[in-house]
This record gives C-alpha cells, structure tokens and sequence, in this order.
C-alpha cells in the first residue's frame, strides 16, 4: 500500500502517510483515506514521498475543502526540499501548515 492512514487512539487526528510517487495514480487511494472520516486534525507524511505533481497538489486542496477549508487543521510534514519548493511555488504555504 502506497498510501497509510492512522487515526490516533483519541480519535481526533488523521495522518496520511503517502509513499513513493504522490501522483494521479494515488487519487482514488488518497481520497479513500480520509473520505468516511470526521476531521479534527490531519497530518498529511511526505517523509516516504519521492515525487509529487500538480494533480497532488489537486488532491491536497479536496482534503482542505473536505476538513474545512479555512477552518480546516492540516499540516504537511516531512517533505523534502524539492517538495517543499514545490508547495511554496504554488502559495499552498499560505493553505497548509508546512513543515
């Protein structure tokens, strides 16, 4: 599985961990991750991520819109430098807690 969630034992945070290419292809396994779920907090893990294209960007803003939007609690954590140049590029540093 290139995708992993984990909810935490009080039930309030969602990680998401995504391995390998974050692309197209992980579309439907990614949406899968959090889509049943009540949202409080999420943690989208790019530590295992080696690649991520403009349709993960897509993918990033429908969890948003599915947290809530403005109101939502998501940080993305443990990207690397060309990943994070990638989400600076795009603005979604103003979107997403980026770390």
């Amino acid at each position: 599985m290139s995708v992993v969630t984990e909810v935490s034992s009080d039930g309030q945070k969602l990680t998401i961990s995504v391995k390998g290419r974050f692309d197209f292809a992980k579309h439907q396994e990614f949406r899968e991750s959090y889509e049943d779920k009540e949202l409080s907090a999420v943690v989208v893990d790019l530590k295992e991520a080696t690649y991520l294209d403009s349709s993960a960007l897509g993918m990033l803003l429908l969890l948003r819109d599915h947290a809530g939007g403005d109101n939502s609690d998501i940080r993305v954590v443990n990207s690397s430098s060309d990943v994070k140049k990638i989400l600076a590029i795009s603005n979604f540093d103003k979107l997403f807690d980026i770390s």
